[in-house]
């Protein structure tokens, strides 16, 4: 059974805001080039590194000014076996790579104590093949070999929790969440949805994260979100049931533009950051248990302002007596 989560229980009052879309605003906005889709190589370029430093406090500066808690997590997508290979990291470069990035993620945090209710410092733990793929060949028991070895450099980093980001396969998630039970690394699941308002591999929402629960059985995840998805989406795979009250946030995408077109435009789409933050004040009203938010692909420190100030104005409506 994995550690007990550093998260206060669903509901009681404190937001969480996560870390927008870091890889498209680096890519696209700022024009450095991502490997595989991978950031960790901008760990050795002086200049990304100053520029992501300011993309995280320019986010967490949203944090402070609304009183928000912070779920950060960033560089990390691509530090499994696989991809470091792709790469060209040795086990031991990755998961030196994978530590130094979440040393980069504390060193930003440290000027935020006493601005920010609260910061976790988290480790992405992204899938072993391509999202939006089916990636019928994994098995749970392959998926915990193949997550251990992530999850075991993350333990060893010291991380409040691991989220596995961007998961389209119930048997990658079972075996992740098996993983990180042995392991003792408190995790989250981040699913994602197409199109048709459904995870690429097939299951509804609803089904996934029931049938993921049942198969970890007491290594369940902590909690679910959803990324990479626009309210579009994910809309009309919010069903009624017991399921829901797992699903505690969402990190959507800026765009309604479908994910593969997305990724085919070579520039940043910003959607409408304003409708965005509404339709997250209108998800947050319907559920009340939700209190984790953030952005995903196209998704910048403007869109966070406007889910922060609409998730201010609920709470503080919420906490007025009269």
């Amino acid at each position: 059974m994995r550690m007990l989560s550093p998260f206060p229980p669903a509901g009681t009052g404190e937001i969480f805001l996560t870390e927008a879309g870091t890889e498209t605003e680096i890519l696209y906005r700022h024009g450095f080039e991502l490997p595989e889709f991978s950031m960790l190589p901008l760990l050795d370029d002086p200049r990304a590194m100053s520029v992501l430093r300011d993309m995280f406090r320019s986010q967490l500066n949203v944090a402070a000014e609304f009183g928000l808690s912070v779920m950060l997590t960033g560089l990390d997508y691509r530090a499994s076996p696989d991809w470091g290979a792709k790469l060209g990291y040795s086990p031991a470069t990755l998961a030196e790579a994978n530590m130094r990035a979440i040393a980069f993620l504390r060193e930003v945090a440290e000027g935020y104590a006493g601005q920010i209710p609260r910061i976790l410092i988290g480790g992405i733990v992204g899938p072993r093949g391509d999202a939006y793929g089916l990636n019928s060949d994994i098995t749970p028991d392959s998926a915990e070999a193949y997550h251990a070895v992530q999850l075991e450099t993350l333990k060893a980093a010291g991380v409040d929790f691991a989220c596995a980001m961007t998961f389209n396969s119930v048997p990658e998630a079972v075996g992740t969440a098996r993983a990180a039970g042995r392991i003792g690394v408190p995790l989250s699941i981040s699913l994602t949805l197409d199109s048709t308002s459904r995870m690429k591999s097939g299951p509804a929402l609803a089904d996934a994260i029931t049938e993921i629960d049942a198969q970890a059985g007491l290594d369940a995840p902590d909690f679910y979100l959803l990324n990479c998805s626009h309210p579009v989406e994910y809309d009309p795979a919010l069903e009624p049931g017991d399921w829901i009250f797992r699903l505690r946030g969402v990190r959507p995408n800026a765009s309604k533009m479908e994910k593969i077109a997305l990724c085919k435009l070579g520039h940043i789409e910003d959607g409408d950051p304003v409708e965005l933050g509404e339709q997250i004040g209108d998800l947050a009203r319907h559920y009340p248990h939700m209190d984790i938010f953030g952005g995903c692909c196209g998704t910048g420190a403007t869109h966070l302002r406007e889910m922060a100030s609409v998730l201010s104005r609920m709470r503080a409506v919420q906490s007025d007596p009269a």
